[in-house]
This record gives C-alpha cells, sequence and structure tokens, in this order.
C-alpha cells in the first residue's frame, strides 16, 4: 500500500488533491527522512485510519524506527501542545504569564534531528491550528532549513489533512 492506493481512493472532484498528493510525495526540497517525517506526523494528526496507514506503508523504508517514533511523539506532543496554547492564546490575561506545567521533554530529546523534529512539529500545529505553536515552530524551521521546507510542510499538512476529510466524506456517502 502506498501513496498511489491514496490517490486511486481520491474522487474525480478532489482531482487536484491527487495531483499535489502526489506531487508533494517525490519533494526533493526536503531530506527523505523531513519529507516521510512531515507526511506521518500530518497523517496522524489528519485522524484518518486509511491516510494513516497508507503514508506510513510509503515512507517506512526511508524512516529509521527512531524517526518513525520522532514523528508519532511530534504528533502526541503537538496534540497536547496545541490544544493548552490554544487555550492560552485564546483565555489571554494572567495564563500566558504562568508555567505550563506539562511534561515536554520529547522536545529537548526528540531521537533525531532538532531541525527534523521542529519540521513535524510544526505540520501537526498547522493542521491542529495553533496560532502560537505554528509561529514558534516556524521560526525554529526558518531559522534552521529556510523558508522553502516552512512551505513544504505546510503544503504536506493541508494536501495530508484535505485527503483525509475527503476520503472520510466519500466514505461515509458510500453507506
Amino acid at each position: 500500500m502506498s501513496i498511489d492506493a491514496l490517490k486511486d481512493r481520491i474522487p474525480d472532484y478532489a482531482k487536484d488533491l491527487r495531483l499535489n498528493l502526489g506531487s508533494l510525495a517525490s519533494d526533493i526540497s526536503l531530506t527523505p527522512q523531513q519529507l516521510g517525517g512531515a507526511f506521518v506526523a500530518s497523517a496522524l494528526a489528519a485522524r484518518n485510519d486509511a491516510v494513516t496507514r497508507e503514508i506510513v506503508a510509503q515512507f517506512r523504508d526511508v524512516l529509521s524506527e527512531q524517526a518513525l517514533a520522532a514523528a508519532q511523539s511530534a504528533n502526541a506532543i503537538m496534540g497536547m501542545n496545541n490544544i493548552y496554547y490554544r487555550f492560552v492564546h485564546m483565555a489571554g490575561g494572567e495564563y500566558a504569564k504562568m508555567p505550563a506545567q506539562l511534561r515536554m521533554s520529547v522536545i529537548g530529546n526528540p531521537g533525531v534531528d532538532k531541525a527534523d523534529f521542529e519540521l513535524w512539529c510544526l505540520a501537526v500545529s498547522i493542521i491542529n491550528g495553533c496560532d502560537l505553536c505554528v509561529t514558534s515552530h516556524e521560526k525554529i524551521v526558518r531559522d534552521a532549513l529556510g523558508a522553502g521546507a516552512v512551505q513544504t510542510a505546510a503544503r504536506i499538512a493541508a494536501t495530508v489533512h484535505a485527503v483525509a476529510v475527503t476520503l472520510q466524506g466519500a466514505d461515509a456517502l458510500q453507506q
């Protein structure tokens, strides 16, 4: 199973997603590990089992077990942080000055290159819509890898999320 299997499932009304998914899967602006991790972290954040399975199958050979675990960790930690920091941003006031008191040690020691992990955290934060986390991770990724890497992560996140939503809708209409 693979990206091709996902592309085959995308309805014709969403053919632009099919084309974007294919071109992004062969993007050369990121390293294979950066690309694979961005796809895996985005798929996990998009919460569609079939999309996650196919994307992991596509990139399993380019991701070490450590890198796959780091992509999963990026999704997990951002799943928590994105909710917490969206709250802080929405509520405002004194909460921004209070320590989060949430364990986040994986950010300091993700098991892969810090820039790669930050790229994956950025992709997840884009999907989860956390302004504070996007701003924070975007700066780190831009400084380490450049604006092109930031844009590629955003394009991957947007496309993978759209594919997940489209396939979920298509499946619901077939029932």
